[in-house]
C-alpha cells in the first residue's frame, strides 16, 4: 500500500472515530424513537403510475368500458394513497365519445371530470378535421376534451415514456 493511499485511509478511520467521540450515548438516549412510516406514507414515495385508454370505435358498450377501467384504475390508486395519471385518448369513430353533439357519454364524462383530476380526455385533431371535413360543419367537442394533432401519436408518445397502454 503507497503512503498516500494509507494517509487517506487513516483520514477517513479518524474523521469516522471523531463521529463517534462526537455523540455521547446520553444524546442519543435523548432523541425520541422516529415513528415507523404507515403504508399511506410509503406509497406516496412510488412512483406515479401512468396509463393510457384507446377508445376508436364509436359504440357506447366500448366508451362506457373504458369510462369504467379509468374509474376503477383511479379509485384503486386513490384507496392506495398512490398518484395515478389517466389519459382516454380517442380517434377515428371513437372521436364521438368526445363530440358534443354525438356522445352517448357526455354526462357521465362530465362527472368523471369534476370529480377526480387523475383522468383527462384528448380528441384526435386529425380526426376532428376529418369528420368537420365529411359533415361540411365544425365539429364542437365537450369542454372535458384537450385536442392533441395525433390520437395515434399521442398514444405512440405517452408509451415511449413508459405510459401502460390499454384498448377496452
Amino acid at each position: 500500500m503507497t503512503t498516500r493511499i494509507r494517509a487517506i485511509i487513516g483520514a477517513a478511520l479518524a474523521g469516522g472515530l471523531g463521529l463517534l467521540v462526537a455523540v455521547s450515548p446520553s444524546a442519543a438516549q435523548d432523541k425520541k424513537p422516529m415513528p415507523v412510516p404507515t403504508a399511506k406514507l410509503q406509497a406516496a414515495d412510488k412512483k406515479p403510475h401512468h396509463l393510457i385508454l384507446q377508445v376508436n370505435t364509436n359504440e357506447a358498450g366500448m366508451m362506457n368500458l373504458a369510462l369504467n377501467n379509468a374509474t376503477n384504475v383511479a379509485q384503486y390508486y386513490q384507496d392506495l394513497g398512490e398518484k395515478v395519471e389517466i389519459e382516454v385518448v380517442t380517434f377515428g369513430p371513437g372521436l364521438h365519445m368526445l363530440r358534443d353533439d354525438t356522445s352517448p357519454v357526455k354526462a357521465r364524462i362530465k362527472a368523471i371530470a369534476a370529480s377526480t383530476s387523475a383522468i383527462s380526455f384528448k380528441a384526435c385533431g386529425n380526426t376532428q378535421a376529418g369528420m368537420s371535413k365529411a359533415e361540411n360543419k365544425d365539429i364542437a367537442l365537450i369542454p372535458e376534451a384537450a385536442v392533441v394533432k395525433s390520437g395515434v401519436v399521442r398514444v405512440m408518445e405517452l408509451q415511449e415514456k413508459g405510459w401502460t397502454y390499454v384498448r377496452p
